[in-house]
């Protein structure tokens, strides 16, 4: 009788039905993961969440899968990632674009980039890069192919990685400061946009240092101007847009990986210490570093501050430049 009492006190059970919620809540990931990636392949986002995800597969006890989703400049996977259930099994690895370049530009988005994402870290940043193609534009410092923009700017094309991209506003606000003119000619990602340079369906473009790495080293595409504020190791022959008279022309782009909204603190810590041993990792560091890419991989809550000073800039710069979606 007293036996019966004691199982039957819910007093005395809470106690021992508590650790097991607990558990339950921090059991993550219990299926595979899919990792969404706004782009096409063999772009910033794309190699960014794949080594993540690569990385990630070995730790955690679950394949994690990436997983392309291009369409409308990110938006498509983001309002996968908006409605997707908080619980963990569906990240993103986005861009400055889809994070907060898009929202300045457009107004209906389909998504809010702080509201209905949970932010997991600041993966991996990197300056963008004036590259031309060395056919088309002679030139081989920015003072050349200005004056060649200024004689041939009603021809002139240049690619992107997608409307509101941060390649397509960087060049924007370099037309503006320089008086020149080209047409812009968006692309579903930085490699279909230096993919189009290399084959001259356009003439120049601001691309991430981490996309045209590579095509710099082979010599199909030409470095000009890198956007840091110092030169970059990875090209240490190119100036900078301010050594070359641009003052304070600086753009640095950025990959972060970020969650549907709501998820439980257990989990996000979990994901979280999964998604920054995987950036750390000595191999993902090389990998990452060797194209150009700073690893950042701080906290959650260093990326949310992060993150809404970036919208809080580039809206300024959008409104200043008067520049709007096509």
């Amino acid at each position: 009788m007293h036996r019966r009492t004691l199982l039957a006190s819910p007093a005395l059970a809470l106690p021992v039905a508590m650790p097991r919620l607990g558990r339950a809540q921090a059991e993550w990931p219990n299926r595979p993961v899919s990792m969404l990636v706004p782009f096409v392949a063999g772009g910033p986002s794309d190699i960014t969440a794949r080594v993540i995800a690569g990385r990630m597969t070995q730790t955690v006890g679950q394949p994690v899968v990436a997983e392309n989703r291009p369409g409308a400049n990110g938006a498509v996977a983001s309002q996968v990632l908006a409605r997707a259930a908080p619980d963990g099994h569906t990240l993103m690895v986005g861009s400055i674009g889809v994070y907060a370049i898009n929202v300045a530009l457009r107004p209906n988005l389909g998504y809010d980039p702080v509201r209905d994402f949970t932010p997991i870290t600041l993966a991996v940043t990197t300056p963008n890069v004036l590259v031309v193609n060395p056919q088309q534009i002679p030139a081989t410092d920015l003072r050349g192919v200005i004056e060649w923009l200024r004689r041939n700017g009603a021809r002139a094309s240049y690619s992107t990685s997608g409307v509101g991209s941060s390649d397509q506003l960087t060049m924007e606000l370099f037309k503006l400061r320089t008086s020149t003119e080209a047409t812009h000619i968006p692309y579903q990602g930085g490699a279909a946009a230096a993919t189009a340079l290399i084959a001259g369906d356009v003439q120049l473009s601001f691309q991430n240092l981490g996309t045209v790495a590579g095509h710099i080293a082979g010599g199909r595409l030409r470095a000009v101007a890198v956007t840091s504020r110092a030169r970059h190791p990875t090209i240490p022959d190119v100036p900078t847009a301010i050594e070359q008279g641009m003052a304070d022309f600086e753009v640095t782009s950025w990959q972060a990986l970020m969650g549907p909204a709501g998820i439980p603190a257990p989990t996000l810590a979990r994901i979280h210490a999964a998604a920054v041993e995987a950036l750390n990792h000595p191999e993902s560091r090389q990998r990452l570093e060797q194209i150009g890419f700073t690893v950042v991989a701080n906290t959650p809550e260093d990326y949310g501050a992060f993150q809404r000073a970036e919208i809080a800039r580039w809206t300024e710069v959008v409104r200043a430049a008067n520049i709007r979606p096509e």
